[in-house]
């Protein structure tokens, strides 16, 4: 595909850049940062003609609204989840009351979401999940534990894989539910401590949580085919914009080996060369999976190129900085708040980069047995 920006795709960008410039440096409140965005019709732009979200915008503008975001340095975006990953889902599988519902508060950046996929038994093997819900009447009563959900501690909802059928197994028997997240005494969040010393992520635990049954999507049993729907929007457009967030992080070890004379050594030259090399083969390689259909690989070789990637970039910010590189901040105690510098938070959490989002080995996988066609890994052979 000939990806390239138009005159028309110009003038957008230079429409995003301008309204960015205007608003992102006065609101660092993160709900507030949410609801301006929604008044100025930036929530929703891939969204189609449905009436649900705010302007339209086609891929090559969403693209540039993206990338022109991130150069920014506009507040984190917390609620992507909703308006990249449950919205897609839902105009793809929902039925038309739980879009009237659902896509207007995101839309307005009025509703934020988690996502209940993960369990501390089944974090790659999502089929593995055993999260029970239980059909009471209008609703289903959940019980079970999800972990790594980010923004749960800041969510209104949820959307939970949990398993409908009792006695099935694997892909068999899931549902795909809409659950709120006010339920005092029958949902509990606890912040996970990371090495960096944040709490980005939590344990989630439903103790009898509710979900509507209007609130199932794609049907009772379908959540397989739903789950896999969703982690295909995972990673599309927002993909280029995050090579742009680490085109800066590489500047920055750049200009930290040229400081610090680490540049001189040919070791270190020929590794900087080949990260800025292999970060433009990232986008090239983003660029053509946009303008694709049916690729099953796509979201697996994508994600195997930029967590690798991601990982030596952390490191090399170690190597050009020598020892200074393991010094904390001058006044540190035990007693005072843990901190890190850039470079030290870049090394230590792109170390789950080949981990969350799917394992290095899981997406290996899955190009293996859906992409290349050889025979499928037996199941329970470590």
């Amino acid at each position: 595909m000939e990806f390239g920006f138009s005159a028309e795709d110009e003038v957008f960008r230079a429409e995003a850049r301008e309204w960015l410039a205007g608003h992102a440096d006065h609101v660092r409140d993160r709900r507030g940062w949410e609801r301006v965005l929604g008044e100025g019709g930036w929530i929703g732009l891939g969204w189609g003609e449905g009436g649900y979200g705010n302007r339209t915008a086609t891929l090559t503008q969403q693209v540039a609204w993206a990338e022109e975001y991130v150069r920014s340095a506009a507040p984190a975006r917390s609620g992507h989840i909703g308006e990249n990953l449950l919205a897609p889902t839902l105009l793809a599988h929902g039925t038309p009351d739980q879009k009237a519902r659902f896509l207007p508060p995101i839309a307005a950046g009025e509703e934020w979401w988690c996502q209940g996929y993960s369990e501390p038994n089944a974090g790659s093997d999502l089929a593995g999940v055993r999260t029970a819900a239980v059909r009471e009447g209008s609703s289903y009563r959940i019980t079970g534990q999800k972990i790594w959900t980010s923004l749960a501690h800041e969510a209104d909802w949820c959307f939970v894989l949990a398993r409908t059928e009792p006695g099935s197994r694997r892909h068999r028997g899931l549902t795909f539910l809409l659950v709120p997240m006010d339920q005092p005494g029958c949902i509990e969040v606890r912040p996970i401590r990371q090495l960096t010393g944040t709490s980005d992520f939590n344990e989630v635990f439903f103790d009898g949580a509710r979900a509507r049954v209007e609130h199932v999507v794609g049907g009772e049993g379908g959540g397989w085919k739903v789950a896999m729907s969703l982690l295909g929007f995972e990673r599309g457009v927002s993909t280029l914009a995050q090579q742009i967030g680490f085109a800066e992080e590489l500047g920055k070890v750049v200009r930290t080996a040229v400081q610090s004379g680490a540049v001189r050594d040919p070791v270190v030259r020929e590794r900087l060369v080949r990260q800025w090399a292999e970060l433009r083969v990232m986008r090239w390689n983003a660029l053509r999976t946009l303008g694709s259909s049916g690729d099953a690989g796509a979201p697996s070789v994508a994600k195997l190129l930029w967590g690798g990637w991601h990982q030596r970039l952390g490191e090399l910010a170690m190597q050009v900085r020598g020892a200074a590189a393991g010094i904390g901040p001058v006044d540190w105690s035990p007693s005072s708040p843990y901190e890190l510098d850039a470079s030290q938070h870049l090394f230590l959490f792109s170390r789950a980069d080949t981990v969350y989002g799917g394992s290095d080995q899981v997406q290996r996988t899955i190009i293996a047995e859906r992409v290349l066609g050889l025979p499928r890994e037996p199941k329970g052979v470590v």
